[in-house]
């Protein structure tokens, strides 16, 4: 049986888990075609409504970028946890190598996706790309660490990459 929980700062979908061809095909389209109503992440609450709904012990994929950090922590570890007590909690890590350093392209617009927030950074400022690639990788390891805490096997990917690699080199390593 497979079912999926589409989320942005709440649960905006939730296609119950079923076994069938039609019914794996649906999810593919649901996959494409979704557009979500709200632009912020809250992981937790996918997690605390994965946990709600689903009875019997499962095993489930978290497809995120995990970004949802504030104030030097991870803030759906609380929620990770108890899920992962509860059901075999996988992690799928999306991220696009662009995120890790800037590019010396002079002066940007950046946009934050979720908040709408702009600032102007210039990028031939090398202590401005160097504090970005630092906050990169201080990031990154939180997330890991919280990962690994809640003992939740998990995979990198960068989009761009072949992921079926990485995939099998996770289901070789479970």
């Amino acid at each position: 049986k497979v079912g999926c929980i589409f989320f942005s700062d709440r649960v905006e979908k939730f296609i119950p888990p079923k076994k069938g061809r039609a019914h794996v095909l649906m999810i593919i389209k649901e996959l494409i075609s979704f557009m979500p109503e709200n632009n912020g992440t809250d992981i937790s609450e996918g997690l605390r409504y994965l946990t709600n709904i689903l009875k019997k012990r499962s095993t489930a994929f978290v497809l995120s970028d995990f970004m949802d950090t504030a104030d030097g922590h991870a803030r759906f570890e609380d929620a990770l946890k108890i899920a992962s007590g509860k059901h075999d909690m996988v992690g799928i890590r999306v991220y696009d190598r662009r995120e890790q350093q800037l590019p010396d392209v002079g002066i940007l617009e950046l946009k934050d996706a979720e908040t709408g927030e702009k600032v102007w950074v210039d990028t031939a400022s090398r202590a401005v790309r160097d504090a970005y690639a630092r906050n990169w990788e201080q990031t990154s390891a939180l997330i890991d660490s919280s990962l690994k805490r809640c003992r939740v096997d998990n995979v990198k990917i960068a989009t761009g990459e072949d992921y079926v690699t990485s995939l099998m080199k996770l289901f070789k390593r479970r």
